[in-house]
């Protein structure tokens, strides 16, 4: 009877680990499911961020043209107007006249280095003056 009960446990023994084997096999295929199907919600999701990436790099890039194009004008401008207070020396003196009343220059500062006479130079004080008033009341209101 001993060898009948050792047989008899080797065939538990086996039984038992065929089902452990089947089991792992069995969780084996689930986790392999599982794992396919986040590949494919990651697939998707990756899709999605390339075209979004796309669309921004094609946004960026139209931009960026859209800039140089801009700041090709505001160089040929720029350009322009310098030759234009070039062309005629008087337009030069008022022009840089008015340059120094702005940063603060008096009347004796006009005539002494613009060469402009004393009744221009106040007169352009006067206007900037009145330039002046005119925007701190429009920043008040």
């Amino acid at each position: 009877m001993s060898q009948f009960a050792g047989g008899a446990y080797g065939w538990v023994i086996l039984a038992s680990l065929a089902f452990l084997a089947i089991v792992a096999v069995g969780l084996s295929i689930m986790a392999l499911i599982r794992v396919k199907r986040q590949e494919q919600r990651h697939q998707v999701l990756l899709k999605v961020l390339r075209n979004e990436i796309q669309g921004a790099t094609g946004s960026s890039i139209g931009l960026g043209k859209r800039l140089v194009a801009v700041e090709r004008k505001l160089n040929i401008t720029a350009e322009k107007q310098i030759e234009l207070e070039n062309r005629d020396p008087g337009v030069l003196a008022y022009n840089q006249a008015a340059r120094l009343m702005e940063m603060g220059a008096g009347v004796e500062d006009l005539v002494r280095s613009c060469g402009i006479g004393r009744p221009e130079a106040e007169l352009m004080a006067l206007l900037h003056r009145e330039l002046q008033d005119d925007k701190s009341i429009s920043h008040k209101h």
